[in-house]
């Protein structure tokens, strides 16, 4: 009787990983064309690229408002620990004076017998300490008690000072790592940028160059002076920063800079009224709040305008449905319509 074999059954696993192998050679030779190279990034046209910058630069602009806020925020931290400090060493210096004179106090009672024990314990290394005792108020005399008492005070008033101090140096290090996170963010941005622009040709970016020139050069022929644009300011504050923002048409955008040779666009606002004796906030979020809100119907000349929904540029109403801003860094100071980009609102600061 012959004997049977048992058929050789097919390892499933096996199965599955041939099919999975074949699959991964079938994707790798998509992948690569089978020519060994891996399949390149499909190539932008000049328009997405321009579009994909303006993002960038606007989102870069979005993280300089922030770090402008931080930074303004970090500067009054550490005026006010300088501020701090300076009181801590006066009342410090006042203190001395006082224990010095408790101490000749001290000394002449020394010479006449013993040292009182209210003396002893306000000249020792924990004076404060001694003067919780109840039975110091009793022991002194008047003078000494009413001496020893402004030595407590004293020493408490500088122990608070230090307190605040403390805190506000632990706020500082909060703000100054956050400039860091925005920095990284606007720098990480701004290369991206610059990364997606080198994929033009020289031709290609110069075309894009020349015709943001047009616009610009072509906005400022048509207004050709400030004077219009100060004859309708609705004073003579107005008009200064109009005629401020028109002086320095042409200058760099430079992300934190707040003049005289360059700026970003809050940094501009901002010196285009402290030139006209106005004091502005910081960023573009504050300045929105720092006048009297009014239509896009009631623009005049200086008055503040807005973009974007998170408030993150602004410019200066010159007339005529246009403004003068820093736009980013690939323009500088220069006119432009509001309708390019997304208006958010307006404010009239003079």
């Amino acid at each position: 009787m012959a004997a049977h074999r048992k058929p050789r059954q097919r390892s499933a696993g096996g199965n599955t990983a041939r099919t999975a192998w074949t699959i991964a050679l079938a994707g790798a030779a998509t992948a690569t064309g089978f020519d060994g190279t891996g399949h390149a990034e499909p190539q932008l046209t000049p328009a997405q690229v321009k579009a994909k910058v303006d993002k960038l630069y606007q989102e870069a602009e979005a993280a300089t408002e922030k770090y402008n806020g931080a930074k303004e925020q970090a500067d009054a931290g550490r005026q006010r620990i300088r501020n701090l400090q300076d009181q801590a060493a006066r009342k410090t210096e006042k203190l001395n004076s006082a224990r010095e004179a408790l101490g000749s106090m001290a000394a002449a009672q020394y010479r006449d017998g013993g040292l009182d024990p209210a003396l002893q314990l306000a000249l020792s290394e924990d004076p404060d300490r001694y003067l919780d005792g109840a039975e110091f108020a009793e022991r002194a005399g008047n003078r000494q008690a009413s001496s020893v008492a402004s030595v407590r005070k004293q020493l408490r008033e500088i122990e608070q000072l230090r307190g605040a101090a403390r805190v506000e140096l632990t706020s500082l290090k909060s703000r100054q790592a956050e400039l860091k996170r925005h920095k990284k963010t606007i720098t990480g941005k701004l290369d991206s940028a610059r990364d997606l622009l080198t994929r033009l040709t020289a031709e290609e970016q110069a075309r894009l160059d020349d015709r943001a020139t047009r616009s610009s050069t072509g906005t400022r022929d048509a207004l050709s002076s400030p004077g219009s644009a100060t004859a309708q300011a609705p004073n003579a504050r107005a008009a200064a920063a109009v005629s401020y923002a028109y002086a320095k048409l042409g200058s760099p955008y430079v992300w934190g800079a707040t003049g005289p040779n360059a700026f970003d666009c809050s940094g501009l606002t901002q010196a285009a009224y402290r030139e006209a004796g106005v004091s502005l906030p910081r960023t573009t979020y504050a300045q929105i709040d720092a006048g009297r809100r009014v239509s896009r119907s009631e623009l005049r000349p200086g008055d503040l305008v807005f973009f974007y929904s998170g408030i993150s540029h602004v410019g200066l109403y010159i007339g005529n449905g246009q403004m003068i801003h820093a736009p980013n860094p690939s323009a500088p100071v220069r006119v432009a319509p509001l309708d390019e980009m997304p208006f958010a609102g307006a404010t009239r600061v003079a």
